[in-house]
C-alpha cells in the first residue's frame, strides 16, 4: 500500500500518471529531428526540433515508418531511426487508441499517396506531398481527425537568417505567405494525441 502511494505522489510530482511502457502499434505518429539540408529552418521556424514525421505500419509482422521523403514510402523502423540526429526519436498516439477498422482505414488512405514525389515547395496539394502533411490528411482523409490546426505560412518565425536563406533558395522572391501548411511541431502539439512510453 506504500508503494503505491508512492507512485501516486510521484505522478502528481511530474505532472501526469506513471504507464508502463507499451510496444508500437500501427497508425502511431513519430518523431525525429532529421538532419537534412532543411531541418534546420524548420526547427527554427517552428521553435521544436522536431522536423520529420511519419506514421508507424506493420508490414509481415516488423515495424515501418511511411513517411514522405524522396518520394512517399515505407521505411523499416530501424532505418529511419537511424537517420534521426542522435538516433532519438519521440512516439505519439491517438488518446483513444485506433481499432482495427481505423487502422484498415488508414492502411486504405495511405495506398493513394504511395510513391507520390516530395513537395520541396509545401503545397497545399496531393500532387507532391511533405511529411507532415502526409500525416495530416492521412488522419484526415481516413479518419475525419485533424491532428492540428492548419496554419499559412506567414505564421512561422520567418526572421531567423537560416529561415530566410532557405525560403530565398526555394522561393525567391515570391513567398507563397497565404499558402496553408501544417508542421510537425503543429502536429507534435496536438491535444489529440499523447506521448508514447516505449521499451527500450
Amino acid at each position: 500500500m506504500k508503494l503505491a502511494m508512492f507512485a501516486v505522489w510521484v505522478s502528481l510530482l511530474a505532472g501526469g500518471p506513471l504507464h508502463a511502457a507499451e510496444p508500437l502499434r500501427d497508425g502511431d505518429v513519430i518523431f525525429h529531428t532529421s538532419r537534412s539540408t532543411q531541418s534546420l529552418a524548420i526547427q527554427r521556424a517552428t521553435h521544436s526540433p522536431w522536423s520529420h514525421v511519419g506514421v508507424v505500419f506493420f508490414r509481415d509482422g516488423q515495424p515501418f515508418v511511411y513517411e514522405a521523403i524522396a518520394t512517399v514510402r515505407y521505411t523499416p523502423l530501424e532505418n529511419w531511426t537511424a537517420r534521426g540526429d542522435g538516433g532519438r526519436y519521440v512516439v505519439k498516439r491517438l488518446r483513444r487508441p485506433l481499432d482495427a477498422k481505423q487502422v484498415a482505414k488508414l492502411r486504405s488512405a495511405a495506398k493513394s499517396f504511395e510513391g507520390k514525389p516530395y513537395d520541396l515547395y509545401f503545397e497545399w496539394s496531393n500532387r507532391r506531398i511533405y511529411c507532415s502533411e502526409l500525416v495530416w490528411k492521412l488522419y484526415h482523409d481516413a479518419l475525419g481527425v485533424d491532428l492540428g490546426d492548419l496554419q499559412q505560412l506567414r505564421a512561422f518565425d520567418l526572421t531567423d537568417p537560416a529561415v530566410r536563406a532557405k525560403m530565398n533558395e526555394r522561393y525567391g522572391d515570391k513567398v507563397p505567405l497565404d499558402e496553408p501548411v501544417i508542421s510537425p511541431a503543429g502536429l507534435f502539439t496536438s491535444p489529440l494525441l499523447l506521448e508514447v512510453k516505449l521499451p527500450r
